[in-house]
């Protein structure tokens, strides 16, 4: 053992105690929350969200539920999209607009050459957080399983303003630890994907489109 090991064990045991196997309390006088919510506007945390996804080389649009059907068409449009792959409850009115992409709805009979070949998903999500830019799929409505947003090379994903919290801990609150959780901080980094020939990334869309609706209710059907 090395005298640093060494040193880090023996402040554990002198850590302990006499408390080794009994519930010993966790502190939790942390910075909770982004900023003072006296003081921030639910305006402020979806504008940070949207700051930090940029950075992270996402695209990000504000869109009102009302166009949200016509912001989706438009984001696949421009990205060249024809084939998609949807959760099977997606909200219909989200998928509405679209003209000449073709769309699947996602089973488990759905493998993962054929979701390869699909080029693109849309997608919900759980939670994202503005402190992080990052967005929380936890299999729930609208978000299918986590194989399908794992492979396709283009996902586009919906996330309501008020699904929008400001730190991580926030987020953790709203979250059950028992679901599979994939949490996406823009799009897969470059030595993070395949070769071009093969598709799409090792874990994660080359492209990731955000649309934040800034109107209306979490999963609001269009």
């Amino acid at each position: 053992m090395s005298d640093a090991k060494r040193e880090i064990m023996s402040r554990v045991r002198a850590a302990l105690g006499d408390a080794r196997g009994t519930q010993v309390k966790i502190p939790r006088d942390y910075h909770y929350r982004l900023v003072d919510p006296a003081v921030a506007t639910r305006a402020d945390v979806v504008a940070l969200f949207g700051e930090r996804l940029a950075d992270s080389r996402a695209s990000v649009r504000h869109v009102a539920a009302d166009d949200l059907g016509t912001a989706v068409a438009a984001a696949l449009w421009g990205s060249g999209i024809g084939r998609i792959v949807v959760p099977a409850d997606l909200p219909y009115g989200w998928l509405a607009e679209l003209d000449g992409v073709q769309v699947a709805a996602d089973s488990a009979a759905i493998g993962f050459d054929a979701l390869d070949g699909a080029v693109g998903v849309v997608t919900g999500c759980a939670v994202a957080i503005a402190r992080t830019g990052t967005i929380v799929l936890d299999g729930g409505r609208a978000q299918g399983r986590r194989l399908l947003t794992l492979v396709p090379d283009y996902h586009l994903c919906v996330v309501h303003a008020d699904q929008i919290v400001g730190s991580v801990p926030e987020a953790v609150e709203r979250l059950d630890p028992y679901r599979p959780l994939s949490w996406i901080s823009g799009p897969a980094a470059a030595a993070e994907t395949r070769p071009e020939s093969t598709g799409a990334a090792v874990h994660g869309p080359r492209v990731l489109d955000v649309l934040v609706v800034d109107e209306g209710t979490a999963l609001k059907e269009a």
